[in-house]
């Protein structure tokens, strides 16, 4: 078994035990749960000192399993991700089997069609989104490395990855509010 497939065992037995990981994705590193665990996902918001219902984003797999936890998907969902230039997270409208806590007075929810090899094959693995948000306390900035990441979040969650440590993240996905009503809003560019 090489180092990749060990990783992806150790998360699966964490995440299915409604435990937390510390993960590398396809911008920076993230927290990651499994989405219809409301035990897991308050862990998270306890760790990161959040208010509950704040919004945090998910990530998907593939356009499928995206489809199966969004009611509706807007042609211009797919000619954003398409076109876009660097990582870019959808909110989506009326979301489907994600943990009540996930989901903010709004009934919608941010996801990102992960690009990252690893998340992928984890997601698929899991057969599950995973919540991915920022490895950080609520109101510091972002870690843009693994060695940005603070302490607290090190030892509060049950499992850290043991991959692209080395590497120096860019920055954050792109956010996009898209309504069913054909609105478009830019959160984060």
């Amino acid at each position: 078994m090489n180092d990749f497939q060990v990783e992806i065992r150790k998360c699966l037995e964490v995440l299915s035990a409604g435990g937390l990981i510390l993960y590398p994705t396809d911008t920076i590193w993230g927290i990651g749960c499994d989405v219809t665990d409301e035990d897991a996902v308050n862990k998270v918001y306890t760790l990161k000192g959040m208010p509950q219902g704040r919004p945090m984003v998910c990530l998907v797999a593939h356009d499928a399993m995206l489809e199966r936890h969004v009611e509706v998907v807007p042609d211009l969902a797919w000619e954003i991700t398409d076109l876009a230039t660097k990582p870019t997270t959808i909110v989506y409208d009326r979301p489907r089997g994600f943990a009540p806590g996930l989901i903010p007075g709004d009934h919608s929810i941010a996801i990102r069609v992960a690009s990252d090899k690893f998340c992928r094959y984890l997601i698929n693995a899991f057969k599950k989104p995973l919540v991915s948000t920022s490895a950080r306390r609520e109101g510091m900035p972002d870690p843009r490395h693994f060695g940005e990441i603070p302490e607290a979040i090190l030892k509060g969650v049950d499992y850290v990855v043991n991959l692209h440590r080395e590497k120096r993240r860019m920055t954050p996905s792109s956010i996009i509010a898209l309504g069913i009503d054909g609105t478009v809003k830019v959160i984060r560019e």
